[in-house]
């Protein structure tokens, strides 16, 4: 592991764009408020726009107040004195001899390089870099999704970077593995004596991990038709989120040991058989409909091209064959243009043995519910006697531990989280070439299946709830959030 390093220099490629914009810069900033990037470091952002420093700095306020997001005057003054722009092509390796005379008279030895750009251009900087000797042995440098689109162009891509970069080098972010509910979901298994018992099939009926949007595809139009909703969500955010949920609890805390947990987790998913994937798995794409009480398009409309098969939803069963979740099964859900913008894990429990009540009313199944946006919480649902006399009457009742409420001091975005991480050379929150490797492995098995069965798009209104109801048999159900009435309903 690279040592740890308090000053450091942030590079931005593709610093002008909007994941820069929304998320790095004001990560940085906020950053900077709380002391932990101090103002020896340097922030440069290249891009091919053609901006000096000052009218970057402009543009960059300016976008965004008109994103909402709030700034912090002080450590906003400060990230001015640290920051510079650098018009760069980066597809000319001469052009980086510019970013080379930004950064040679810094004196700090470490230097970050964020790519905040297409995946296609991975290997084409990492090659640049190398060229100009803008590597040293602690460089590092952060990869965004996607990467790459099948498990042939993740090892073409994964090999060209590693030409360049040590694995120890290089930080594949997840930017939902940096939210604070997620991390809890590590303490709450794993210092809690109560839930670790519990964490079996022998007490969990069935888990279920869903991510709804509300908003279709906006500006992601050319990117998303290429890809969908399974390689866009399945593959990293939702399958990293199962990771965590069915893991082995690690030796220890470091990187190694949790991501060779998490490892063993994606190679014990079952694969797909093409007689099982129409009854296991479900692929949508929305109409024109409603979101909000405002009328919207439907997703070919969207995206101008109308013979599109491209899936805006998926819904999966899926199965994990090790000793500790043998049998129980797994629901992966995710889609756009749902009514609602929400992600969360429920871990339904099994019902009790017996109703030993005389009114023989139907016992919910408790629930530890770990919701994960927009509002961050945990609820472990139980059912209470309701009070007064009559008898036994009961209902579910939640307890409910909503950080907002429960903590003053505002906690860390993901992105703060993960970037401090870089930094400090922690890599227990990224994901190491191996468990890209078995994620599309096994995201292969839907992909193959689904063309050789030839598997057809169901259609489903903008702002319902998803098409069809193939995926579960009557005896499962999905957890309806608070977003859709808190109830649960067989799908």
């Amino acid at each position: 592991m690279i040592k740890a390093l308090e000053n450091f220099d942030l590079v931005i490629f593709g610093g002008d764009g909007d994941l820069s914009l929304r998320k790095i810069i004001p990560a940085v900033i906020n950053r900077i408020k709380d002391g932990q990037i101090k103002s020896q470091s340097k922030v440069v952002v290249a891009s091919i726009s053609s901006y000096t420093t000052k009218s970057f700095i402009t543009y960059m306020k300016d976008k965004m107040l008109e994103y909402g997001i709030k700034i912090d005057q002080s450590a906003f003054s400060e990230l001015i004195t640290m920051i510079s722009y650098v018009n760069l092509d980066l597809t000319i390796s001469s052009n980086y001899q510019a970013l080379y005379k930004a950064l040679e008279k810094s004196p700090n030895p470490q230097t970050i390089f964020y790519y905040s750009t297409p995946s296609k251009l991975f290997d084409v900087i990492s090659k640049h870099l190398f060229e100009n000797k803008l590597i040293n042995d602690v460089t590092k440098i952060v990869l965004e999704k996607p990467l790459g689109s099948n498990l042939k162009s993740f090892e073409k891509l994964n090999k060209q970077v590693r030409k360049y970069f040590r694995e120890d080098q290089i930080y594949r972010i997840d930017h939902y593995l940096g939210k604070e509910t997620v991390q809890n979901l590590m303490v709450l298994r794993f210092a809690n004596h109560l839930y670790e018992l519990a964490w079996n099939a022998q007490n969990i009926d069935n888990v279920q991990i869903t991510v709804a949007e509300s908003i279709g595809v906006e500006s992601r139009k050319e990117f998303y038709d290429s890809y969908g909703a399974l390689k866009d969500m399945i593959q990293n955010h939702l399958l990293q989120l199962l990771c965590l949920v069915a893991m082995e609890p690690p030796s220890s805390l470091t990187a190694d040991n949790v991501r060779n947990e998490k490892l063993k987790v994606l190679q014990s998913l079952r694969p797909y058989k093409a007689n099982e994937i129409s009854s296991l798995t479900v692929k949508g794409q929305y109409t024109r409909g409603e979101v909000d009480s405002k009328f919207v398009n439907s997703y070919q409309e969207d995206i101008e091209t109308y013979e599109s098969n491209t899936e805006t939803f998926v819904a999966l069963r899926t199965y994990i064959d090790n000793w500790r979740w043998a049998g129980v099964p797994f629901y992966l859900r995710t889609g756009k243009r749902m009514p609602a913008r929400y992600s969360e894990i429920v871990i339904n429990f099994k019902r009790v043995a017996h109703n030993l009540f005389p009114s023989r009313n139907k016992i919910d199944r408790n629930k530890l519910i770990i919701r994960l946006q927009p509002e961050e919480r945990i609820e472990l649902v139980q059912m209470v006697k309701l009070p007064g006399p009559g008898g036994y009457r009961y209902k579910p009742i939640s307890l409910e531990l909503d950080y907002g409420g429960s903590f003053s001091k505002k906690f860390p975005e993901a992105y703060e989280r993960l970037l401090i991480d870089v930094v400090r050379g922690n890599q227990t929150l990224f994901m190491h070439e191996d468990e890209v490797r078995a994620s599309w492995e096994w995201i292969h098995s839907i992909t193959d299946n689904w063309d050789k069965t030839e598997q057809e798009l169901e259609l489903y209104k903008a702002g319902s709830d998803g098409p069809g109801n193939k995926v579960l048999k009557p005896s499962h159900y999905w957890h309806q959030s608070k977003a859709f009435g808190n109830e649960e309903i067989v799908v």
